[in-house]
């Protein structure tokens, strides 16, 4: 059980590592579209921590993050 669990722990880890990083390209990016990217690395780190590492659950709560992310940004 220790490994699943520090392998879950290296998984997220490696998850929000990677959401940090693909979001310094974001420069250039609109304000709108910034949000929809911030709120797809959301989702999916929620999504994955909600469904226990599911890759289903990574991409669902990617798209629902998108979504929601694009929606706050167009007030702006």
């Amino acid at each position: 059980m220790q490994t699943k669990q520090t392998m879950k722990g290296f998984t997220l880890g490696a998850l929000a590592a990677a959401v940090l990083i693909g979001l310094g390209g974001c420069g250039d990016m609109s304000r709108r579209n910034q949000d929809t990217a911030i709120g797809a690395g959301v989702g999916a780190v929620g999504g994955a921590v909600l469904t226990g590492g599911s890759g289903l659950g990574t991409v669902g709560g990617a798209a629902v993050g998108g979504v929601i992310g694009n929606q706050v940004g167009k007030g702006r």
